[in-house]
């Protein structure tokens, strides 16, 4: 009869033991993934951001050259019946898949925000790329023409370079750059969809008639870290300003801050 309870004693304080091994082999591998989480979704779109911005800022400056006499760019020129703005943009060839050919400024998103545009939207060679993140799908207008110039990026990971899409207000200016100048849109409107809801990227998005302005298309996942839904963000185009003319007052902000 000792032996027994002897017995049942052993097996109390082994099952006992056992609990508790496991109940820590649970925290530790909870600490573990906590700590993935964290630099997976927020370290690491910090460390990525910056390479994508320095990668940006490199390509804003192979552009750069030396201005004088320019005039203002706040202050429309015209006649007497009102200012002239916007002049016909240069419609930007497309070029081939990968190749960066542009730089995206928004203030909106901070001072040192300027990623660089890829031609088409494949996830290894453009949206998951260090030096890139953003990407124009290639079935949209080329920037520059009339119709929807459209644009994907992350949310989370690789950079996030559309992490912050959703701060966006009515009427902020959105910046792309080449080498020919800037092209200046306003953001106007988003919306929540679907990922099936590809008539986003038609030339008039949701609409099936024919384009007669100039869009700006920004299309990101939601909500953060899901691939749910889509978040579309809508921005129409305001002006060009050729390099010549020298840098807009807010692109100039950001270079000396970068």
């Amino acid at each position: 009869m000792t032996w027994q309870w002897l017995n049942i004693a052993v097996q109390r304080v082994s099952s006992r033991k056992t609990r508790e091994v496991i109940s820590d082999l649970f925290i530790t591998l909870g600490v573990l993934v906590l700590f993935f989480y964290v630099w997976y979704v927020w370290l690491g779109d910090i460390v990525t951001g910056a390479k994508q911005d320095a990668a940006g800022v490199s390509l804003s400056q192979s552009w750069a050259e030396v201005t004088e006499g320019v005039p203002e760019y706040d202050r429309e020129s015209g006649s007497s019946q009102g200012g002239e703005r916007s002049p016909k943009p240069p419609v930007l060839a497309s070029p081939r898949e990968g190749v960066a050919f542009a730089t995206i400024m928004v203030p909106r998103f901070g001072s040192n925000y300027v990623r660089t545009i890829a031609e088409s939207v494949d996830v290894k060679k453009v949206l998951n790329d260090p030096s890139t993140g953003i990407g124009h799908y290639s079935s949209t207008a080329p920037l520059g023409a009339v119709g929807n110039f459209a644009l994907a990026g992350h949310r989370t990971t690789f950079g996030a370079p559309f992490g912050n899409v959703d701060q966006l207000r009515v009427g902020d200016r959105i910046y792309v750059e080449t080498k020919k100048g800037w092209y200046v849109y306003r953001f106007r409107n988003m919306e929540y969809v679907y990922p099936t809801q590809a008539d986003v990227l038609s030339n008039v998005p949701r609409e099936t008639i024919v384009a007669q302005d100039r869009i700006l298309t920004m299309t990101t996942c939601h909500p953060k870290t899901s691939a749910a839904e889509r978040l579309i963000a809508y921005s129409v185009f305001e002006s060009f300003v050729p390099r010549k003319n020298g840098a807009p007052a807010e692109v100039g902000e950001i270079r000396a801050e970068s």
